[in-house]
């Protein structure tokens, strides 16, 4: 699922947020996620469809790109900019997340229990994606809605349910980015959207305001007031068929990540296990300091986190890539998020994609230390380079380096670039990009770190981990 700048996520997750009346307190959110049951094929065929989905992710952010120059207004500013923290200040939210390699659908699913009283709804969380959207009822012809096959969430039976007016300020201007329409028959009718995704999916509906409650770690609860959802009365894609709908966690005034990062100290972590885990191995998503849950990390490197530029990722500066040391000649405009370059930090994209400039020498690169190896030429979608393995040392490939404009560097253990194919095959984990465009740090090359984004302070922290 893709709009002109969201795709899904390579993760499955449940979150159960829970819809509650009690005062707010301090203390860590912690939620349990389940992978769904349905498994990919193994093999060449099962890495095949795990960066299926990538082409189209990247095209539609290098689009961000090649018109930045719109950039859009609804992009939140942090009032914690000094960084102090927000109002529950020893607050961390701990979420156990499991590698989405075997499943057949690449998307984080979310219990989300919304309205007064609650209604539970299985929602899709995409980093890249602003609005939070379910197929939903606003009003029923005669105050009695038809029998549905689908389940929908009832708006009409929601007291803290509140819609958006057409003629305000928020839908003719604020919401245009998430495609808001013009029409307004009355001042009080609601704002009406029609979400695209470059997928062909698509949904209708009108703009609300809800509150939700997270339950804490300590067993009370704190609640997130105002929260943008989308009412769609109608949706369409197989994008959609495992959910009720999205939860958009990218970032933007509207986003669910914003505003409870905004909640839990401004910050927001994951951290990814290796992509080929076993089903029982554990990594997390946490809301807050990785020190309030106790998350083992390995000398934290920081680096400036740019907000606002491509939207709604989250872009970094990049001076350059080394390969064994040696800097690759890439050219800086590659890398200039305020031309027609740029990098972002993906959970969302599988492999690391790099625009043609910077992909053709580190290919070159790395390719000299594989020439002992069998070429194969596999249909494996992007994936240019794969061999045959057999003997392979990772201590005969040069190690790789990520290196930012002020001075961090980040370097993958060989297994997040060499990545297994099927018994026997390896790949380089490198997928090309149209240029100009983006370059994107995809979640395999980010295996087995954990990556910090502190909205406040804009900046990124990463640092090996084991994730536990």
């Amino acid at each position: 699922m893709v709009t002109c700048h969201t795709h899904p996520l390579l993760f499955i997750l449940f979150l159960s947020f829970v819809i509650a009346n009690s005062a707010e307190a301090e203390g860590g959110v912690k939620f349990q996620l389940i992978r769904r049951r349905d498994l990919l094929p193994r093999g060449v065929e099962r890495l095949r469809q795990l960066v299926r989905s990538d082409t189209a992710r990247v095209r539609g952010i290098s689009r961000r790109v090649n018109v930045r120059r719109q950039i859009r207004e609804n992009v939140y500013e942090p009032a914690c900019n000094n960084g102090s923290r927000g109002k529950d200040q020893h607050a961390s939210g701990e979420l156990p997340m499991h590698s989405g390699a075997d499943n057949g659908v690449g998307q984080y699913l979310v219990k989300l229990r919304v309205g007064s009283p609650s209604q539970k709804l299985v929602l899709i969380a995409d980093t890249g994606s602003d609005l939070t959207w379910s197929n939903c009822r606003y009003k029923c012809p005669g105050g009695r809605c038809a029998r549905q096959r689908r389940r929908v969430f009832r708006a009409d039976l929601s007291s803290s349910f509140r819609t958006v007016p057409c003629s305000s300020t928020i839908c003719k201007t604020d919401l245009a980015n998430l495609f808001s329409l013009s029409s307004c028959p009355s001042p009080l009718d609601p704002c009406s959207y029609d979400y695209r995704y470059s997928d062909g999916s698509a949904t209708v509906g009108v703009f609300g305001n809800e509150s939700v409650t997270l339950r804490l770690s300590n067993g009370r609860k704190a609640r997130l007031h105002d929260v943008l959802v989308g009412c769609s009365e109608s949706a369409r894609g197989q994008s959609f068929v495992a959910a009720d709908g999205v939860m958009g966690l990218g970032y933007s005034n509207y986003s669910v990540a914003v505003k409870a990062a905004e909640r839990f100290g401004g910050k927001f972590s994951y951290c990814l296990v290796d992509h080929l885990s076993p089903k029982n191995v554990s990594s997390y998503l946490i809301f807050g300091s990785h020190k309030d849950v106790n998350i083992s990390v390995v000398r934290m490197r920081y680096t400036q986190l740019v907000l606002g530029v491509i939207n709604p990722f989250y872009a970094v500066n990049v001076k350059g890539i080394s390969v064994g040391g040696v800097m690759l000649d890439i050219p800086a405009e590659v890398w200039d998020l305020k031309g027609v370059g740029g990098a972002i930090v993906d959970s969302g994209t599988s492999l690391t994609v790099l625009t043609r400039p910077a992909y053709k020498p580190l290919m070159a690169a790395l390719q000299r230390s594989l020439l002992d190896f069998k070429q194969l030429h596999l249909d494996i979608g992007p994936l240019d380079y794969c061999f045959n393995s057999t003997g392979f040392d990772a201590a005969t490939v040069p190690r790789l380096g990520l290196h930012f404009v002020d001075g961090a560097r980040f370097e993958p253990p060989v297994k997040s670039y060499v990545i297994d194919a099927a018994p026997g095959v390896k790949c380089l984990g490198f997928a090309e990009g149209a240029w100009p465009g983006a370059s994107v740090v995809g979640n395999i090359l980010q295996q087995n770190h954990f990556w910090e984004f502190d909205i406040g302070k804009s900046r990124l922290g990463f640092a090996t981990s084991s994730c536990v």
